[in-house]
C-alpha cells in the first residue's frame, strides 16, 4: 500500500495547465469591478468563529455544520477558516473605520472553506470573488451590482444564466411572517424530511428552498413572505425591477428564494445556470443581496450594505466549452542553444528579448538541437530563436517560425524583436 500523501477530499490543486482559464476570469473580473469603481480589500483566512456565529446566524448550516472550525493550542481562542466574505469585510470596514469619509465599493478574492459533501462545483475549499457596497441605502446600489454582474457575463461570454430574484422584507416583517409559517408547517409536519423538522422552529423560511421532491406540494402551498410586505418593502422590490426593466436584464421572481444566511433583508437574488449549464443540482453562480443590518449585528451602528459572491469553480465549468478560444499562457519565445560560446551568450539574449517585453523561455538541462527543438515546439511557442558556435560568433540569432510555414532566417537581436512582435 503507498504511503503517498495527497491532496484532502474536497481541496483540489490548480495544474498549469489549467491556470490560463484562472487567469482570463480573475483578470476579466477585476476589470470589470474597476470600470465600476470598486476597490480591493483583503482579510485574513481564520477569523473569530463568534464573527460567523453572530454574522451569518448561530441556526444557519454554515455555523451549526459547515465550518473548519478549531482552538488556538497557543491562547485557547476559537478560531475559524473563513466560510464566506461579507461578515470579513465588514468586520474590517468597523475595525478600521472605513466609512468614516462616505460609502465604500469593495471587492475581494481568494479561498472559503466549508466542510459539506464535495460535488460538481462546490468544493471543501473553494474560491470566489466578493463585491460589496457599504453605506448606500439603495435601491439604485441594488440595481448597479446587477448590471455589472451582467456585464461581466456578456465579458466571459456566458449567456446561459438567469437572474432569479426575491425580496424578504425588513426584520420585523421577517419575524412576523416566520410564526405564520411555523403554523403551517406544523399542520404538515407529516411530510417534513429530518432537515424540515431541525429547521422548524430555528429557521423555518429555509424549509422554503427545500429540493425534496416528497415535499414540493406542501411548499409550494405555504405562506408567501411576498404578500405580507409593507409599503415601504414592497416599494423598494419594485424600484430593483423597474431599474432591472430598464436596464433590459431579464428577471424571474422566485417567492422561495431566501437565501442561507441570516443577515439578509430585503432584495435576495441568484444568477443561476441553465438547464445545460454542465453545473447540475448546484446551479447558482452568483448569490448576494441586501444586509442592512449586519453592521450593527457586529458591534457597529446601523449602516446599509449590499453585495453578492461569485463561484469561481463553478463559473469555470461554465467558461470550458469556451476554454479552446481563450489565449494559452505560452511563451513567445523557446531559446535554443548548444556549444560553449552559444550556451554563455543565450541567458544573456534570453534577458535582451525579456527587456523587449516577451515572454522567453530559455532551455535549460542540455541536449542536442534535434531534442530541444521538440520541446521547443510542444511548448505552444510562436518562435524559436537558435544561437549555435556561429551565431554566437557572429553575433547574431536565427530564428525560426513554429506556427507558420516560413523559413528560419538568421537576423540581429533587434531583428528578432520586431520579426517575433509583428508576428511574422
Amino acid at each position: 500500500m503507498s504511503d503517498q500523501i495527497r491532496a484532502i477530499r474536497g481541496m483540489n490543486d490548480m495544474l498549469p495547465d489549467e491556470a490560463y482559464l484562472w487567469q482570463y476570469l480573475e483578470d476579466t473580473v477585476r476589470d470589470v469591478l474597476r470600470q465600476y469603481g470598486y476597490r480591493n480589500i483583503r482579510t485574513p483566512i481564520v477569523e473569530y468563529t463568534s464573527l460567523f456565529v453572530r454574522g451569518v446566524g448561530e441556526v444557519t448550516d454554515i455555523v451549526e455544520k459547515e465550518m473548519y472550525s478549531f482552538e488556538d493550542s497557543m491562547n485557547g481562542d476559537k478560531l475559524s477558516l473563513r466560510p464566506e466574505g461579507t461578515a470579513p469585510t465588514v468586520r474590517a470596514a468597523l475595525q478600521h473605520n472605513l466609512l468614516y469619509n462616505g460609502p465604500q465599493r469593495l471587492w475581494y478574492s481568494g479561498p472559503l472553506f466549508r466542510h459539506e459533501r464535495p460535488q460538481k462545483g462546490r468544493y471543501r475549499q473553494y474560491h470566489s470573488f466578493g463585491v460589496e457596497a457599504l453605506g448606500f441605502p439603495g435601491p439604485d446600489i441594488d440595481i448597479e451590482l446587477l448590471v455589472m454582474a451582467r456585464r461581466l457575463w456578456q465579458r466571459l461570454g456566458i449567456d446561459n444564466v438567469e437572474l432569479q430574484i426575491n425580496t424578504i422584507g425588513s426584520n420585523d416583517e421577517r419575524r412576523a411572517f416566520r410564526g405564520k409559517l411555523i403554523e403551517y408547517f406544523e399542520q404538515h409536519r407529516e411530510v417534513l424530511d429530518e432537515d424540515a423538522q431541525r429547521r422548524l422552529l430555528t429557521n423555518p423560511l429555509r424549509i422554503l428552498d427545500s429540493k425534496n421532491p416528497a415535499m414540493q406540494a406542501v411548499i409550494e402551498a405555504a405562506p408567501k413572505l411576498m404578500d405580507r410586505l409593507g409599503e415601504a418593502s414592497r416599494a423598494n422590490f419594485d424600484a430593483v425591477l423597474a431599474g432591472l426593466t430598464a436596464a433590459n436584464i431579464p428577471y424571474v421572481i422566485n417567492p422561495r428564494l431566501v437565501r442561507g444566511l441570516d443577515y439578509y433583508n430585503l432584495t435576495v437574488f441568484e444568477w443561476v445556470s441553465g438547464a445545460n449549464g454542465g453545473l447540475g443540482a448546484q446551479s447558482a453562480v452568483c448569490s448576494g443581496g441586501r444586509y442592512d443590518g449586519l453592521f450593527e449585528q457586529l458591534g457597529g451602528k446601523a449602516t446599509p450594505g449590499c453585495g453578492f459572491g461569485i463561484g469561481v469553480e463553478r463559473l469555470l465549468l461554465l467558461l470550458e466549452s469556451k476554454a479552446a478560444a481563450l489565449p494559452k499562457l505560452e511563451p513567445d519565445v523557446w531559446l535554443v542553444h548548444q556549444g560553449e560560446a552559444a550556451d554563455k551568450m543565450a541567458p544573456v539574449v534570453a534577458e535582451q528579448l525579456r527587456d523587449a517585453g516577451l515572454h522567453v523561455v530559455l532551455h535549460c538541462g542540455g541536449g542536442g538541437f534535434k531534442a530541444q527543438m521538440k520541446k521547443a515546439d510542444a511548448s505552444g511557442a510562436r518562435f524559436a530563436v537558435i544561437i549555435g558556435d556561429n551565431e554566437a560568433a557572429a553575433g547574431q540569432l536565427t530564428i525560426k517560425p513554429l506556427r507558420q510555414a516560413l523559413e528560419q532566417k538568421t537576423v540581429t537581436l533587434q531583428e528578432a524583436v520586431s520579426i517575433v512582435k509583428n508576428g511574422l
